[in-house]
């Protein structure tokens, strides 16, 4: 197992760098509907979805309201000049934080009040296209900023949240597993403790202090920048244990196996759903 997710690890880490630095954007937002799609496939598992048609008719709807927003909100014109992000933009990007907002009272009350939602395949299906669609755009509005005078911004601002998310689950796995006792959310993800959380935050945010150094920040900066760390790397736990809380009540272990060692592809970028639509909206309020 461990052979297989370092193999997967290595091919690919690699390969979401270069489609972050070196695929045109049109093609980039294409490769993410893409990737949507898979994770719609996998979430059709937790509204209990068995037959082939059915979980395809889920990708489908999924990847519509995708293709909707890719249509009225062009990618080239994510960005305005003066006003900067579209009105529509910002507003999708805030329902997001409603819904991880609520899915945080989800988990910290699962099980005991989970009887609204956990039968009803249509409050789940809402679940899954509230956590996946907000992410296809805030990764656009990140990996789009300022692209016609400068390529490679926004994809530095998409490899800083990725290096944030990474650093915060290296942190937190080496620590929780070397001195990690007191259980975080022992009803959702039982392995999971609060001295991994912590040893997340620090780890990001010695990343953080790294970039800043490296960046020249001020002090002003510095806080700024510190304090969107933080909270970054909390929402990364509460997608980790949002995506917990729905395999589990749908009694399964990994969301998919397309990723040999890891899973599925909800597997892996269950932080990212959360973290990406709450960096993205810090970057527009704080740039």
């Amino acid at each position: 197992m461990l052979k297989q997710r370092i193999i997967t690890a290595l091919i690919l880490a690699p390969t979401a760098i270069t489609a972050i630095f070196y695929l045109p954007i049109n093609y980039f937002a294409g490769l993410l509907m893409a990737i949507i799609a898979i994770g719609a496939w996998e979430w059709a598992r937790f509204m209990g979805l068995t037959k082939t048609i059915q979980r395809l008719a889920y990708v489908i709807v999924t990847t519509a309201l995708v293709a909707v927003l890719w249509f009225f909100l062009p990618v080239g014109k994510t960005w305005l000049v003066i006003f900067g992000i579209e009105h529509e933009i910002s507003s999708i990007l805030w329902l997001s934080v409603i819904w991880w907002l609520f899915a945080a009272l989800l988990m910290f009350s699962y099980p005991k009040f989970n009887g609204f939602w956990s039968q009803n395949k249509v409050i789940i299906a809402l679940f899954g296209w509230l956590t996946l669609v907000p992410t296809w755009l805030a990764f656009i509005v990140l990996r789009s900023n300022n692209y016609a005078l400068d390529e490679f911004q926004g994809a530095q601002l998409l490899m800083y949240l990725f290096m944030l998310v990474w650093s915060a689950d290296v942190g937190a796995y080496f620590v929780g597993k070397s001195i990690g006792k007191h259980k975080l959310m022992p009803n959702v993800s039982p392995g999971k403790t609060i001295e991994g959380f912590l040893g997340g935050v620090a780890c990001a945010a010695v990343l953080t202090v790294v970039v800043g150094i490296s960046l020249q920040w001020s002090i002003e900066e510095f806080v700024t920048a510190l304090l969107v760390t933080v909270l970054i790397t909390t929402i990364s736990v509460l997608g980790d244990l949002t995506e917990s809380m729905f395999k589990r009540q749908a009694g399964v272990k990994d969301s998919g196996t397309i990723l040999p060692g890891h899973g599925g592809i909800l597997d892996r970028i269950d932080s990212l759903t959360a973290t990406a639509p709450v960096f993205a909206l810090c970057y527009v309020l704080l740039a």
